[in-house]
Formats: C-alpha cells, sequence, structure tokens
C-alpha cells in the first residue's frame, strides 16, 4: 500500500439504525480492546454510522477481520475506510476520490453507492448513481477495477453532497446487501408485520443450504407470545405443527390448517409434552426475563435451536445485551451442551435485538 502519511486506511467504518449509534460505539470499542486495539469510536446521535479510529493512523486491516461481521449484533455493515473527503467541489467530485484510490492501492470488484438510512441520507440518492459510469471507466483505467479482484468491493458512503468516505469491504466479512440492508416483500396473508422479523432472522442465521434440513416439514416447534400469529404463519408456511402459547386471539386462517394448537397458557409456566425442533418467541417482556426463560428450555432439552428478540431498554442497551447472551452461555454450559450463539439488531426490528441459539 503506496498512500499518503495521512490517508492510512485506520479506521472501520460501520453502518446501524440510526439512533444506535452509542451501543454500536460501546459494542465496537469493548471488543476491539478485547483484542488490545488502541482506539476510540466518533459516533453523533441520529447519523446512521460510527467510525472507529486506530490512535497513531496505524492500518486497521488486522483488527477488522479480529471483529467478525458474524459476531458483532449492531452494525449492519463493517469496512475498512479512510477518513473522510470533506469539502469536495460539486463540479468535480470524482478527481479526489480517483487520487485517493491510486494512492491506496486497492484493486477491487465492484463499486457501491452508500447512504446513511436516514431522510438526509435519502436526500442524496442520485449523487452516487450520476458518478458511478466515470468513477467506474477511471477506475478500470487506473486498473483498479478489475474483473477479478478477491471479491472486494469499493464503498462510496456519502454523508453530504461534498463529503465522502471511501472504504472497502472483503467477502465472508460483510453484508452482501446495499447499505447492509435486506428488504423483504410483506407476505399479504401474514397476520402481523412482525412475521418480517423471524424470516430475516432466517435468512441471516441459517445458510439456505441447509432450510430443508433445518426448517423442514414434520417439525415441531413453539411460538411463546404467539397471538396474533406473526412467527407461527412461517412455522406454518414451512410444514411445521406449531403450539402457539398465547392468551390472545390467533388468526382464523392459521387455525384453519389444523397444524397450530393454541393453548391459551403463561409461556413462562407452559412445558412442551415433547422435546421440539424449534422455539420462537417475541414477547414484550425484561431481556433478562426473556432471556432466563429460553436458557431454562435449553438447559431442559426441551429444544435444540431457538430464534427469540430481546425488547432492550432506551439506555446502555450493549450492556444489556452483553449480559442477557453471558446469561445464555452460562445456562448451556451448565446443561454441558456446546451451542453456537448469534445475536444481530435486524433491519426489522426496531427497539429490540434478535438472538439465534442451536444445540451442536
Amino acid at each position: 500500500m503506496s498512500a499518503n502519511a495521512d490517508r492510512v486506511a485506520s479506521e472501520i467504518l460501520l453502518y446501524c439504525r440510526a439512533g444506535f449509534e452509542a451501543d454500536l460505539a460501546a459494542e465496537i470499542s469493548q471488543k476491539a480492546a478485547g483484542f488490545g486495539a488502541n482506539g476510540y469510536p466518533i459516533a453523533a446521535a441520529n447519523t446512521g454510522f460510527v467510525r472507529y479510529v486506530l490512535a497513531d493512523q496505524q492500518p486497521v486491516h488486522t483488527l477488522q477481520r479480529q471483529l467478525s461481521f458474524e459476531t458483532l449484533v449492531f452494525p449492519r455493515q463493517t469496512l475498512v475506510a479512510f477518513p473522510p473527503l470533506a469539502n469536495l467541489d460539486r463540479e468535480d467530485r470524482i478527481s479526489p476520490i480517483m487520487a485517493l484510490i491510486r494512492e491506496s492501492g486497492w484493486s477491487f470488484e465492484h463499486i457501491c453507492q452508500d447512504l446513511p438510512d436516514t431522510n438526509d441520507g435519502k436526500a442524496l440518492t442520485g449523487l452516487g448513481k450520476s458518478i458511478q459510469k466515470a468513477l467506474e471507466s477511471a477506475s478500470r483505467k487506473c486498473g483498479a477495477l478489475r474483473r477479478k479482484a478477491g471479491k472486494r468491493w469499493l464503498h462510496l458512503f456519502w454523508t453530504a453532497g461534498d463529503q465522502v468516505q471511501v472504504a472497502i469491504s472483503f467477502p465472508g466479512n460483510r453484508s452482501e446487501y446495499p447499505n447492509g440492508i435486506r428488504h423483504l416483500r410483506f407476505p399479504h396473508d401474514a397476520p402481523s408485520r412482525s412475521t418480517l422479523k423471524l424470516e430475516e432472522a432466517w435468512h441471516t442465521f441459517i445458510p439456505a443450504g441447509q432450510w430443508d434440513e433445518l426448517l423442514g416439514e414434520n417439525m415441531w416447534a413453539a411460538d411463546l407470545g404467539a397471538a396474533p400469529g406473526g412467527w407461527t404463519w412461517q412455522l406454518v408456511k414451512r410444514g411445521m405443527s406449531v403450539y402457539a402459547i398465547d392468551n390472545g386471539p390467533m388468526q382464523a386462517s392459521l387455525m384453519n390448517t389444523g397444524q397450530v394448537e393454541h393453548l391459551r397458557e403463561d409461556a413462562y409456566s407452559w412445558q412442551p409434552p415433547h422435546p421440539l425442533d424449534w422455539l420462537v418467541c417475541d414477547m414484550v417482556d425484561q431481556p433478562v426475563r426473556v432471556a432466563r426463560l429460553m436458557g431454562a428450555w435449553l438447559e431442559k432439552g426441551w429444544t435444540r435451536r431457538a430464534i427469540f428478540n430481546l425488547k432492550l431498554p432506551m439506555k446502555q442497551r450493549w450492556q444489556e445485551v452483553d449480559h442477557c447472551l453471558e446469561l445464555l452461555h452460562q445456562s448451556v454450559e451448565n446443561a454441558g451442551f456446546n451451542a453456537h450463539i448469534r445475536c444481530r439488531h435486524l433491519y426489522h426490528d426496531r427497539e429490540e435485538v434478535t438472538v439465534y441459539v442451536a444445540i451442536v
């Protein structure tokens, strides 16, 4: 790499839902410190992104690999980045971007035009499109944009019409979707929009090639806090039989499938009549209480896999998530099991995170 001293790629750029910048900053700072990194976050409220900067402008590639995207909770995307280019000439935004690309020595197969998921970001939608072809042409001419470049992608993250951050992503350690967002279409016959949370969770946590095995027909599942049936609907569509536990009413068409047994019982005291393949849960309750309930199910061997949401407090949300995940790890260890545990703040989540646990 031949970049000038003031243009070292010394930052990790992370996208998130607007309003969760402080939580992402707390998470990334704690985890980076665990790898011995000497850095600091730059986070402004409601901007939809966080910059984590290494001190003394040290190259950040090693830390970005250590902070595996799969293990992170609040980021939608994670990139190796240069400091922002500011005060760009609106008549010629391309020249300074290309100068930085040439100095970086980077090569890549694709150029992504990224924006914060905010109203200000949406106002910039046309900017990247207007210069995309010219950037691609200039990048090809200098040898940076290639047909084969290790599946690396260049990202231009626009935060204003005259400010952009140039970054790069690596296969297996990024989101493959624009701006880190997987958009799903709401099924017209589903009982509620909450159904998209479980669908996105499956896409996020379960490889496509394993869906037939892990989400197959003739499986048994329980849905705690099921009414009106948004998550049960997803289970039924996969051919599962479902115990729907909730005092509220379920969608009539779901009950007509013959695959759902609706039990008006307390989700905290109900016990399954036999071990289940899946437990799902989207209840409004204290996150620690839900985490302990999920841990108890896993300890007792009532399910091998679970997906559930943890509703978060208004402050110190990362600390609450970290505590709940530790409780889950302890429950699994107490039972003598090995488990795969992942947690992500999904696009279709709001003030909650989604957790996946699989006993292995």
